[in-house]
């Protein structure tokens, strides 16, 4: 199968890019499910962008990095901010119903570290809106077309990892997940678009196709990965055993909500001068502690002091889903919990969304361009993706317009000696015990002793589904077990290289923040090793 373009992922990032470079070639994009199944679907608060005249680009570059604790790029910011209203325009022209405030503006929403209203949405249900209206759009365009329930394994790429020469990126071997076949998909321009690692940690708020496929795959070809370390936990999501980490949105709290302990006692003015407005890391932070030092299950929100019609019309997806549940927001507190929501790092791109490997992009979450530095300001994320969805296709456009190679010759699949499985219990299994472990020693507030128990675990787990991936006929299942091994690894290694606490990531034993700043980039052909350093940090001192 062949294509001009290979796009991996169909959330907003991979559908922009798309419809983009469709002026200037074929484009095959794959969904791991049905389209428009993606965490784009799942946003709820909106997108950031400046719209108002009280607003300005600079407010909205300095809230950007003081939520991104001193590691954000300061000319990606200035170029996403800056390009944001016209994206925005961009997603209008194609069909986008934002909500309006009456009949002439848009209704724009607040929410934690921002300083001006500037979140533009849907009600409460805008990555639905946006991906209704990209998918119109991509249905209606001839040269774009799109495979449901296919998965891509690997990159394929040439000169193979170890030669002297940059690699370029020819395209993708690609999983039929209902026939079991596996393609061999040509490409002259690939771009990453699938989304983050949330399935790595036990709660997350993120769809079950969120299982860092994309960092994987780039991390296996070469590419260099940074900033791992950085997972954001979003501080409010609904405590119900039946709920499925249900993600509250933080406007909410952008529009009164207030945090409260069990008893009803307000508790996020002792942590933070915004108090319910503070950025995300320290709001998640805050309620991780209630519960830990006060042995809570829970905290509550509360949002029962706004009138009935507001808290309906205003959240009615929330509303809707918090009734199926037997909660009522106008007329008492809700239970809630953090759960991992977004990943600040991924594969490192420059300002065109190019990645270390030639023909290589990445966009959306997968991507770390510098824009969120070690904490995501709230509804930057979709902004990110239109934006560089649309800078990456403008580039690739360009390099395929200069370059007529249509690559080399691929390779068929190869699947060895291997055998259908008899024993999938072992895939289960690590994913289950993968899970735990990162939710208990990679979570919201860590310590070199935890973090060292989880790089035995993971190497060990690492070794295992190896043996068993090259044994056995690949199904989606293990495609997901190997990816979500291989970003454990990563999130773990780069927590452990970071010796301070700093946004996202805080460790008890480093509580203080490093005076420079740096990125914490790791690639396949650099080996990782415990220091001494840190090795004698968790050492047992002492007779037992």
């Amino acid at each position: 199968m062949e294509a001009d373009y290979l796009v991996i992922g169909g959330g907003l990032a991979g559908l922009s890019f798309a419809l983009r470079v469709a002026k200037t070639g074929t484009v095959l994009v794959l969904n791991k499910d049905l389209q428009p199944e993606s965490a784009t679907a799942y946003a709820q608060g909106g997108i950031a962008s400046v719209w108002s005249a009280d607003d300005s680009f600079e407010d909205h570059v300095a809230d950007t990095e003081r939520a991104g604790a001193g590691l954000c790029h300061r000319d990606v910011v200035e170029v996403v901010v800056h390009e944001g209203p016209d994206r925005v325009q961009d997603l209008i022209r194609l069909g986008t119903r934002f909500s309006r405030a009456g009949d002439s503006d848009y209704d724009l929403g607040m929410e934690g570290g921002h300083r001006h209203r500037r979140i533009l949405h849907a009600a409460d249900a805008t990555g639905s809106e946006i991906m209704r209206a990209l998918s119109a759009a991509v249905a209606a365009e001839p040269n774009i077309r799109v495979l449901d329930r296919h998965m891509a394994i690997d990159l394929i790429t040439e000169p193979r990892f170890g030669d002297d020469e940059p690699a370029s990126c020819w395209g993708a071997y690609v999983l039929d997940v209902e026939s079991g076949a596996v393609l061999t998909v040509a490409a002259r321009a690939t771009v990453l678009a699938a989304g983050g690692p949330g399935k790595v940690y036990l709660y997350t708020s993120n769809p079950d196709v969120a299982s860092g496929d994309g960092v994987a795959m780039a991390y296996r070809a070469g590419a260099r990965i940074a900033n791992m370390e950085f997972i954001q936990f979003h501080p409010t999501c609904l405590y119900h055993p039946q709920a499925k980490s249900f993600l509250i949105s933080e406007a909410l709290r952008g529009e009164g909500a207030i945090l409260r302990r069990p008893d009803g006692e307000p508790f996020m003015a002792q942590y933070h001068e915004d108090a319910e407005l503070a950025p995300r890391d320290v709001v998640a932070r805050a309620i991780d502690n209630e519960m830990k030092v006060h042995g809570f299950d829970h905290v509550l929100l509360d949002i029962s002091h706004r009138p009935r019609e507001f808290v309906r019309d205003r959240f009615p997806t929330i509303d809707e889903r918090c009734r199926s549940f037997g909660f009522d927001l106008a007329a008492a507190p809700i239970p809630v919990v953090p759960a991992e929501h977004y990943c600040c790092g991924g594969v490192m791109t420059d300002l065109d969304g190019a990645t270390s490997i030639r023909r290589l992009y990445a966009a959306g979450e997968v991507a770390m361009t510098g824009l969120h530095g070690a904490n995501r300001l709230a509804s930057n994320s979709l902004l990110e993706a239109v934006v560089f969805g649309t800078r990456a296709a403008s580039h690739a456009s360009a390099l395929l317009a200069g370059d007529p190679s249509r690559g080399p010759a691929l390779p068929a699949w190869n699947p060895g000696q291997a055998v259908d499985s008899d024993e999938s219990v072992v895939v289960t299994q690590n994913w289950d015990e993968i899970r735990r472990f990162m939710w208990n020693y990679v979570g919201i507030v860590r310590s070199n002793r935890r973090l060292a128990r989880a790089h035995r675990r993971i190497t060990a787990l690492r070794a295992e589904i190896q043996e068993y991936y090259w044994d056995f006929i690949v199904t989606g299942d293990l495609i997901e077990l190997r990816n979500l091994a291989a970003v454990a690894e990563l999130i773990i290694c780069s927590a452990i290289r970071r010796r301070e606490s700093r946004g996202l990531h805080y460790n008890i034993d480093y509580p203080e923040t490093a005076a420079q700043p740096i990125d914490t980039v790791l690639s396949r052909g650099e080996p990782f090793e415990l220091d001494e350093s840190f090795l004698s940090s968790v050492r047992k001192r002492g007779p037992r």
